[in-house]
């Protein structure tokens, strides 16, 4: 096949959609029937009963009041159809896509009052996921060549939407389709062509550990028990190998000395180590600048024996001198703790709706 006919044929965007996190336990169709039921309490919507005939049939549509990337909208499907699965959902946007302010990118048609019940839930988890998104999104580019993490500081029961956020496809289907002969002609590895599909497809996000299961993170209240890094570390190794258990295992530092530590371990045992976080080497300064001495001295150390992670102190302001370091990935809480959600809204459509939009500057 020749780059030519690669370049011409068409991919589908279902083929690379994101699917939420993988949890063992997560019941993520029992969160929306929890967030339904606390809106509804024990009546319902009273409003709607009083004032929308239960058989009258509306379309509503989806308008972004401001510019950022949608995400949420698989969810949103799933939502309506939970209420209602008789409702019609369209999208002209998928998740991961740029609206803009004013944009119209979703219509949904059925009974008005199941979708106006349905109304603030989805918009509630859609405003919060799409929020994470544009700034991840943000902070993604800001930060290459790193690679940009969240966290485990996500609202409570919405870890598994918060992460998901993160991690929102953006299609960029035009590059790939130009670029796709690459990977049929040159042998990539797995990991060189995961990593191609995350810059190119993904907002540049990814996932940190799910939870406290799926990941060994010894940070400084371990390490502090354990009577030191070394300690620490030759606990967890002796823990998996009992536990016949291979997993993923970082350990946190906060000194050059700590990260010597790590390293003289390392190359004295066999270890299950495989990322060092470097916690609190950014050092905030007067001006609002950050000092990435202690950093780029950190992952000289390093010398690429282990994944790096740059933890604390991490803004939109700082995160691109962060990259610049060389650590291989850099976490950031407020990715999801401090979300500013992005403004969208539902509309029924009609005349007075739109005449109050133009008036407001809001359609």
């Amino acid at each position: 096949m020749s780059a030519t006919e690669v370049t011409n044929s068409r991919i589908s965007y279902e083929s690379f959609a994101i699917k939420p996190p993988l949890h063992p336990t997560y019941d993520l169709k029992g969160i929306i029937k929890l967030a339904l039921a606390e809106d509804a309490g024990d009546r319902g919507d009273i409003t709607c009963m009083a004032t929308i005939p239960f058989d009258m049939e509306v379309e509503a549509y989806f308008l972004a009041k401001e510019d950022g990337i949608v995400a949420g909208i698989a969810l949103a499907e799933m939502i309506f159809n939970e209420v209602d699965p008789s409702l019609k959902v369209e999208w002209s946007k998928k998740d991961g896509d740029f609206v803009h302010k004013g944009l119209q990118f979703g219509k949904v048609y059925g009974r008005a009052h199941n979708i106006v019940v349905a109304e603030r839930v989805v918009l509630n988890f859609m405003q919060r996921m799409s929020g994470i998104a544009t700034l991840t999104k943000a902070m993604a580019n800001a930060a290459s060549p790193a690679y940009i993490l969240e966290t485990r500081k996500t609202a409570p029961c919405l870890r598994l939407l918060d992460k998901w956020a993160v991690c929102t496809l953006n299609h960029f289907l035009a590059f790939i389709n130009d670029y796709l002969f690459i990977f049929l002609h040159i042998q990539y590895t797995q990991k060189a062509f995961v990593d191609f599909l995350l810059q190119v497809l993904i907002g540049g996000g990814r996932n940190h550990r799910m939870g406290l299961f799926d990941m060994v993170m010894i940070k400084d209240n371990h390490i502090s028990t354990a009577g030191g890094v070394t300690n620490a570390l030759k606990a967890v190794d002796l823990y998996l190998e009992k536990n016949n258990l291979q997993l993923e295992v970082e350990v946190e530092t906060r000194t050059l000395e700590e990260v010597e530590e790590v390293l003289h371990y390392a190359s004295q045992t066999k270890t299950s180590v495989t990322r060092i976080m470097l916690d609190n080497m950014v050092v905030p300064l007067p001006n609002g600048d950050v000092d990435i001495s202690m950093l780029k001295d950190a992952v000289r150390l390093v010398n690429g024996r282990f994944e790096t992670e740059a933890s604390g102190n991490v803004t939109i302001d700082t995160v691109h001198k962060i990259g610049q370091s060389g650590v291989t990935y850099i976490s950031s809480g407020s990715l999801t703790h401090s979300v500013k959600a992005l403004d969208i809204s539902l509309k029924i459509d009609t005349e007075l709706a739109l005449k109050v939009g133009r008036r407001t500057g809001r359609a």
